[in-house]
């Protein structure tokens, strides 16, 4: 049995709002998406103009960010450390980042001063693929091709994903890192 939909207040919205950054972490943006998709939802329900309730979800938003529970700053810097642990490159976590609704200048800095490169990124994910020298046997030229245009794909340019899958060893590629 599905309860009957209530009307947003601005108490509701906080409370969804906590819950919410409880389990995830959020940039403002993204909050605010999921407040509005809420409201949207009761609102559709309700038969009530979604677009009343704007201010109140502001506010909601507004608060959060005042007590510190949602950072944009924050946010985007540990998304970027996690991104590139799972071997994303640059263009990849850009493309996330907006997605999240983190302003582009900042994600821009944030990506300036990280420290690890899309050859390393590049390394994680043919490591994880077993491309290039982690790959098991030999590798005629259209299994060449294929390993990078799946590189590509995930937003390393071409003279990297070459790199990666052209090398005959690990130390070759460390080489290049280091």
């Amino acid at each position: 049995m599905t309860r009957a939909a209530r009307p947003p207040t601005e108490e509701r919205l906080m409370k969804a709002a906590l819950h919410y950054l409880d389990r995830y972490g959020s940039s403002r943006e993204n909050l605010k998406r999921v407040l509005e998709r809420k409201v949207m939802r009761a609102a559709r329900e309700l038969e009530l103009d979604p677009g009343d309730f704007d201010a109140m979800i502001e506010a909601v938003v507004a608060r959060c960010a005042a007590s510190g529970l949602v950072n944009d700053r924050l946010f985007a810097e540990s998304r970027i450390a996690s991104e590139r642990r799972k071997g994303r490159s640059a263009r990849r976590i850009g493309a996330v980042l907006a997605a999240k609704g983190i302003e582009q200048e900042l994600a821009e800095e944030l990506m300036a001063q990280e420290d690890s490169d899309d050859l390393t990124a590049a390394c994680i994910a043919a490591r994880k693929r077993r491309f290039g020298p982690w790959r098991r046997g030999e590798a005629d030229p259209d299994r060449l091709r294929k390993e990078m245009a799946a590189l590509c794909r995930q937003g390393f340019s071409l003279s990297v994903a070459r790199k990666v899958v052209d090398a005959r060893d690990v130390a070759e590629l460390e080489e290049d890192q280091g």
